[in-house]
């Protein structure tokens, strides 16, 4: 969870800006998301907005979660099958997803580069290029091999 929080004024903008009407529970969410890049489930974000408002329920929380990504506060990742996260950096960026940890960091957009695009049915245009890497630890405990 981030550790500083902008002022209350500060979120209830910032939500105005992106067309969002300010509830207690879309502020107490916000306060949990919008300080500083994170990476968040559903249940994370649930348990840490839960200490700035009370009987904030699932169906709250994901319909705010729905509600913020549609608006672009959130990018919305896809980790695993039945594994959803919310980031709150919205600009154009890669991950690395450790799948022993569950952890989930930024690559900056300009250390990854991709060649080429792929060949798109009729009718259809290219929106976004997304990339996750995932890691594990070596079986064997060694560091991996510089290149």
């Amino acid at each position: 969870m981030p550790t500083l929080l902008p002022s209350l004024p500060d979120v209830s903008g910032h939500l105005l800006r992106a067309g969002i009407p300010v509830t207690a529970q879309r502020l107490a969410i916000a306060r949990v998301l919008l300080p500083l890049p994170v990476h968040l489930s559903a249940e994370q974000v649930q348990q840490c907005a839960s200490h700035y408002t009370s009987g904030l329920s699932r169906a709250t929380v994901y319909n705010t979660l729905k509600l913020f990504t549609a608006r672009g506060l959130l990018r919305e990742l896809a980790v695993e099958p039945g594994k959803t996260m919310f980031d709150s950096n919205p600009q154009p960026h890669h991950h690395l997803y450790n799948s022993a940890t569950g952890e989930l960091t930024d690559i900056p957009a300009d250390t990854l580069r991709l060649s080429g695009a792929p060949v798109l049915p009729d009718g259809l245009e290219l929106e976004q290029i997304e990339v996750i890497v995932r890691v594990r630890p070596r079986e064997d405990g060694q560091p991996a091999p510089r290149n």
